[in-house]
């Protein structure tokens, strides 16, 4: 009995499913754009993204050139955002802004675009292409539209993103150190704390910059570990002026210690 219930209820929804498929077919065929138009406007007012971007795409071309077509085209690609097909809502969107820069809804529409790339922003342990460009996309709006409703919203957006930069470039400055690779670590390591000054990661950047450095200049050969150990010595100043309560400062005292010791040994063995 339970069976012929599931049965039932399975074929009711595929039927169900069928006759809306097989209504928007038809109407679609009809050839009357504003049939298609009016329904797609209700499918559209109701949430129901899929069916009302699919009349919408079957009734634009009737509307080519027309006062309509600027809103048909804008619907349709809200309902991609809306239904988080972000890559192809962005395209369309941008199609939009070029064509229709005049638009009434041309505001709303730069607003979603520069939306479609933040949602697409994967975590800071993937590539940060899109990263990138949603921050600009971001920032071209807030400098288009500074009175925008949605400013607040996207200046914490920008920091979101920005912060997403931070990370990705501590990563993978903190891949080269965790590998053994000093050199490349302390290059990208700077690199990161150039392009990203005010990053949470500050402190751990400078400390392990200065341990990259003792590490490289322990493992060099003896030709050139005093310059390797000077340089050293001007990451552990700075670091050491910039943060004097750091947990860190008992640690890069003791290299400086050896870095001194060796130095000083050095000199008088060339004395």
């Amino acid at each position: 009995m339970k069976k012929l219930v599931t049965y039932t209820l399975v074929a009711l929804v595929l039927a169900a499913a069928f006759s809306a498929c097989s209504g928007i077919g038809n109407l679609l065929k009809s050839g009357q754009p504003d049939k298609i138009y009016a329904k797609a406007m209700e499918f559209y007012n109701n949430g129901k993204w899929q069916k009302a971007s699919t009349l919408f795409e079957g009734c634009q071309h009737y509307y080519g050139g027309s006062t309509r077509e600027d809103s048909i085209s804008f619907f349709n690609a809200r309902c991609k955002f809306k239904s988080r097909d972000y890559d192809t809502a962005s395209a369309l969107l941008d199609e939009f802004r070029r064509k229709f820069g005049r638009s009434t809804f041309i505001e709303d529409a730069e607003g979603m675009y520069a939306l479609c790339f933040y949602y697409m922003s994967p975590g800071p342990t993937r590539d940060q292409t899109m990263t990138s460009r949603a921050i600009i996309s971001i920032n071209e709006f807030m400098s288009r539209y500074p009175k925008s409703t949605r400013i607040e919203q996207f200046e914490q957006i920008n920091k979101e993103l920005t912060e997403r930069l931070h990370e990705k470039a501590y990563l993978n400055a903190y891949t080269y150190y965790k590998i053994g690779r000093y050199k490349s670590a302390i290059v990208a390591l700077k690199n990161a704390l150039k392009d990203y000054p005010d990053s949470k990661h500050r402190e751990e950047i400078m400390y392990l910059i200065v341990d990259s450095s003792y590490r490289y200049a322990s493992n060099s050969i003896s030709t050139k570990q005093t310059d390797r150990y000077l340089a050293m010595l001007d990451s552990y100043l700075s670091f050491k002026e910039e943060f004097p309560q750091s947990e860190h400062i008992k640690s890069v005292e003791k290299m400086a210690k050896h870095a001194h010791d060796y130095l000083d040994k050095n000199n008088k063995d060339n004395i």
